[in-house]
């Protein structure tokens, strides 16, 4: 499936960074199907935890601090393998987002996704359902001052810090 963005929305993208995508609905995590014509909304499923993976095992270089940086900066060496953190589809593949670099946005549930920037390579296409663990791309510096993944876990649409949620202290 492709999408076309034209070219103001493309340069809103560009300033605008994960707000833009999320404006372009690519981060929204929560959905509410609108029932038919006399049909009542389905009973809502009880929403599914996702248990998260470090996605290299490289030093952490950078921690989350909620202002400059919204992940985890982990070290690594140029073409070392990202793997997916959990469970799910891949939303976004590109390299649009000024100081992201080459980006995959993976969305596991309807609350969670997972952001992985900064790769020399992507080796999964948008709309693709990934397995925990299963490859995605590999680590480079595109758009970064080194060789690095550069990782984040979204709750709602919101960046978290991934640590807690990594070691299974958080759900």
């Amino acid at each position: 499936m492709s999408r076309s963005i034209s070219l103001p929305s493309l340069r809103t993208v560009l300033r605008g960074g994960l707000a833009a995508l999320a404006a372009f609905g690519l981060l929204a995590c929560t959905t509410t199907p609108t029932p038919g014509p006399g049909k009542s909304a389905p009973a809502a499923a009880p929403q599914a935890k996702a248990t998260f993976i470090r996605p290299a095992p490289g030093a952490t270089l950078a921690r989350f601090d909620g202002n400059r940086n919204k992940g985890l900066d982990i070290a690594g060496n140029a073409g070392d393998p990202i793997v997916a953190a959990a469970d799910g589809r891949v939303v976004f593949v590109g390299g649009q987002l000024r100081g992201y670099g080459n980006m995959v946005i993976i969305k596991h549930n309807e609350t969670f996704l997972t952001a992985y920037a900064h790769n020399r390579a992507i080796v999964v296409k948008e709309n693709q359902i990934v397995r925990q663990g299963q490859k995605i791309a590999e680590m480079g510096q595109s758009d970064a001052d080194r060789v690095k993944l550069h990782f984040e876990i979204r709750k709602n649409g919101t960046a978290v810090n991934p640590e807690p949620y990594l070691s299974g202290a958080a759900r």
